[in-house]
């Protein structure tokens, strides 16, 4: 059941994971939408290779996108205030990844919770991690 106000917020609640589509066609296509299409770092391993990186990324603005898109999936009426991350290590498209977050503060009277927030690859390796504020509607 989606969060409406900060009320339905529990303190260490975690956000239900999923697991987003990293293929290279969905990489590929994302760097295309955003200008970035002339290389083969996001459509393409051996490319990739080529340029000394471990294969095709995903790119650090799309991983972005699906801790929002998580954040949004739990609460769609959240208010994405900030979002701090940390870029470990590579996320590599075609590879399994999990999107996830913890609830790690709340703040009843102005509406503000705070998130803990990861990706993880199939392998279960931390590879991007941070913090979102987000606001709730009181109640």
């Amino acid at each position: 059941m989606p969060v409406e106000t900060v009320q339905d917020v529990e303190f260490g609640a975690e956000l239900e994971a999923f697991a987003p589509d990293t293929s290279v066609a969905a990489t590929g296509a994302f760097a295309d939408a955003v200008g970035w299409g002339g290389g083969g770092r996001f459509k393409d391993h051996a490319a990739a290779r080529l340029e000394g990186l471990p294969g095709a990324l995903v790119p650090g603005i799309m991983a972005m996108g699906f801790l929002s898109s998580m954040i949004h999936r739990w609460s769609p009426t959240a208010h994405i205030e900030h979002i701090d991350t940390v870029f470990r290590a590579p996320v590599i498209a075609d590879e399994p990844c999990s999107i996830s977050a913890v609830v790690t503060d709340i703040d009843s009277d102005s509406g503000r919770v705070e998130l803990d927030l990861s990706v993880r690859n199939g392998k279960g390796e931390t590879r991007v991690f941070g913090t979102a504020r987000v606001r709730l509607p009181l109640g």
